[in-house]
């Protein structure tokens, strides 16, 4: 699991009577993810196209075209069938001329359809302000303009106009009409320059006559006229799909191998004899290649295992196979293709397969790093239910999980359907032991006798327990960190111990001789609530009986009465180690406190949503409080709101916090439930956007920064899954 599937480099070297069998096997088996010859050898050159190639790459281009006009889709495809040369040539061409043509016409009447458009909105001013086209030109002396603006500016300025003698408006809402009869000495632009300065937008009068509005109406009638036209084209393209697209589809798969094979020579190393071909193929896969090729073309090639790669990266080159008797494949020494990193394969099982998505949302592991998909398995649901721990809001997780996981066919979108479930199945489990479910505490009531093992901590009795998660924040911060550079400690020994102590062991050991000394005391500076009588595992709220680390002090620093501690001369062994390794990384020796702290905001979290869903019960059931000062606690009114003073839960009730819109009458309650439902709608979306988030960020930011670097190539190997062919 946290190893990639082990990958072995290939060569298959033969005569080019037999390359375009072993290509044909070598396809079928779908196993060799191909390597390109980067022409080191003197004599061999990258392979040639087969013939045909151009031919079938010019239809596969042909065929996503017209998939594309007619808009096909993979649900579209219908049954798998046998596409023939000649279907490829007869029924695809007839298929490209019909769709052509529709597409042809399809375009025409859309471009007829928008000037026709166009010219509507553009004569509908005119029809708005109802004077006949013909009145608004033509005129020798008289100037007229139509536009938009205000009438009163454009008044304004056509009066202190001095080339205007006479003029007249007509309004229609916004639309102007101006006719202005100049004096003698203005010229032909009076008008517009008298409009210069007004809030007027001019329009292009139309060349036509008569009733603006029965223009309009006309044009109207043309546009009807071109959109049933549009539409039966449309529904001809639909006929055209509905019939020709599984026939598409399976000519496009099928063109797509025909490419697919045609050109696999390119990243060959060819003479005008022989080939040489090499590629990455799963380790446990390589007998199954060698017997098919062996059954395919016998001693016409032959089949090498080059290199068994390690998963240690030993200066950027891989451990070759070495020479042995009991194996007899050939040493490194005979690659034609460049040194390059193996394919990854993830190797997780089924339950831990759907969180590889959120690995490879920062890249894919290298083949020689850690998969740390599994401990984000094992960590981020935790986080996640940890933080909401509600049984309401995880059976509301879960079922738009399991929605997500088996509606959805991308991969990915199913992906995140089951992190989902499995978040919601950590947020129920601790849902049932906090006793919540939407905020409400009946599940404690009915499962605990209202008493679970753990709270929240929101309420004042249960006060501790909110100080109690802040440490174990800080608890599962060292471990998940732990883990991180434990990681990277195993991949560096690789190079030698003393990387791995200088690179990786020196941040652990700084990091456990700082906490172990704020366990311990921190010289009297740290809270209480860490070390001796008043510890949070000390029954306040865990029962563990520990007071904290013992602080095996060696001497007193003179002048500011420090005792130091032998946990802070190990924390200063990891420094200096840091030092040795890597100087400049000591800049960013705080990271041991930082990192940790980081880890507080699964408390916090846990208590910000814990009282948001409070506060939407609040909003609807009401809440009254009985008793005092720690001893405090804060009840629903689920069936009734008591008076104060009155007795409830053994309690006197000492106040109403909120009588609640459910004892608040009709109105009341009809507000009320749309509070309740959108309130708790709220909190549960926000859970995804902050417990989520927060969750993610400490497995990107905090861990994955700690020993993780990505950029694997993915595993492609050369061949196809058939989806809509068949060679049946």
């Amino acid at each position: 699991m946290l190893r990639p599937e082990q990958m072995s480099k290939i060569s298959v070297t033969g005569s080019r009577t037999v390359m375009s069998d072993v290509i044909e096997t070598i396809h079928e088996l779908n196993l060799v993810h191909l390597s390109n010859y980067d022409g080191s050898w003197d004599g061999f050159d990258p392979g040639n196209p087969v013939s045909g190639a151009d031919e079938a790459s010019d239809k596969l281009v042909t065929v996503r075209s017209i998939e594309s006009i007619l808009g096909v889709d993979a649900e579209d495809a219908g049954p798998q069938r046998i596409v023939t040369g000649e279907a490829l040539e007869d029924e695809l061409e007839d298929i490209r001329a019909q769709v052509n043509e529709l597409d042809d016409r399809r375009n025409e009447l859309g471009e007829e359809l928008r000037s026709v458009e166009d010219r509507i909105g553009s004569m509908e001013p005119f029809a708005t302000l109802g004077i006949d086209l013909d009145l608004l030109s033509g005129y020798d002396h008289l100037q007229v303009a139509v536009g938009e603006g205000n009438a009163d500016e454009i008044e304004r300025a056509l009066a202190d106009s001095e080339d205007v003698q006479e003029y007249e408006l007509f309004t229609e809402g916004q639309t102007v009409a101006v006719f202005v009869y100049p004096t003698d000495e203005a010229d032909d632009d009076a008008l517009d320059d008298a409009l210069v300065g007004a809030d007027f937008a001019s329009l292009e009068i139309p060349d036509a006559s008569g009733s603006p509005e029965e223009y309009v109406a006309e044009l109207k009638h043309d546009k009807q006229k071109l959109e049933s036209k549009l539409n039966g084209v449309e529904n001809e393209l639909n006929d055209v799909k509905l019939d020709a697209a599984g026939f598409l589809l399976a000519a496009e798969e099928k063109l797509a191998i025909e490419v697919q094979k045609a050109e696999a020579p390119l990243q060959f190393a060819t003479t005008e004899n022989a080939f040489v071909a090499e590629g990455w193929i799963p380790t446990e896969k390589y007998a199954e290649l060698k017997s098919n090729l062996d059954s395919a073309v016998g001693e016409h090639v032959e089949v090498d295992e080059l290199e068994r790669a390690s998963y240690e990266e030993k200066g950027g080159h891989h451990a070759p196979l070495e020479q042995a008797e009991e194996t007899g494949v050939a040493t490194d020494g005979g690659h034609v293709t460049k040194e390059e990193n193996p394919p990854v394969i993830q190797k997780n099982p089924g339950a831990v397969k759907p969180f590889e998505v959120l690995v490879q949302t920062i890249n894919r592991p290298k083949y020689f790093e850690f998969d740390p998909t599994v401990v984000l398995f094992l960590t981020f649901p935790l986080f996640f239910g940890f933080m909401i721990g509600d049984l309401g809001y995880g059976a509301l997780y879960t079922l738009i999980g399991y929605f997500i996981y088996t509606k959805f066919d991308n991969e990915a979108i199913k992906s995140l359907g089951g992190i989902a479930i499995w978040a919601g199945a950590f947020t129920m489990l601790f849902g049932v032991l906090y006793g919540e479910i939407f905020g409400l505490h009946i599940l404690g009531e009915f499962v605990w006798s209202g008493n679970p093992p753990i709270h929240k901590g929101l309420q004042p009795i249960e006060g501790e327990f909110a100080t109690g998660w802040l440490v174990l924040s800080l608890l599962a911060g060292i471990a998940h960190l732990t883990i991180g550079w434990g990681f990277d400690f195993i991949e560096n020994l690789e190079h030698s111990f003393k990387d791995a102590m200088t690179e990786s062991g020196s941040w652990i050991i700084m990091m456990f001789g700082l906490w172990v000394w704020i366990f311990s005391g921190a010289g009297g500076s740290a809270p209480g609530l860490l070390f001796g009588s008043e510890s949070v595992f000390n029954g306040n709220p865990f029962p563990f009986g520990f007071t904290g680390f013992p602080a095996f002090n060696l001497f007193t620093i003179p002048g500011i009465n420090f005792p130091f501690s032998v946990w802070l001369l190990v924390f200063f062994l990891g420094l200096v180690l840091l030092v040795v390794g890597e100087p400049i990384e000591a800049v960013e020796f705080l990271n041991v406190l930082v990192n940790v702290l980081s880890y507080t905001r699964l408390a916090a979290v846990l208590l910000a949503k814990a009282g948001m869903a409070f506060v939407v019960n609040l909003l609807f059931f009401g809440v009254y409080v009985t008793g005092h000062g720690e001893e405090e606690s804060w009840h629903f009114g689920l069936t009734h709101m008591p008076h104060e003073s009155a007795t409830a839960h053994g309690h006197t009730v000492t106040d109403i916090m909120f009588p609640g819109l459910l004892h608040s009458g009709v109105a009341g309650i009809l507000v009320g439930l749309l509070v309740l439902v959108l309130g708790h709608a709220l909190v549960l979306t926000l859970g995804i956007t902050s417990a989520g988030l927060q969750a993610v960020r400490l497995e990107y930011v905090e861990f994955f920064g700690k020993f993780y670097e990505g950029g694997g190539e993915a595993y492609k190997p050369f061949g196809y899954d058939r989806a809509y062919t068949t060679e049946d």
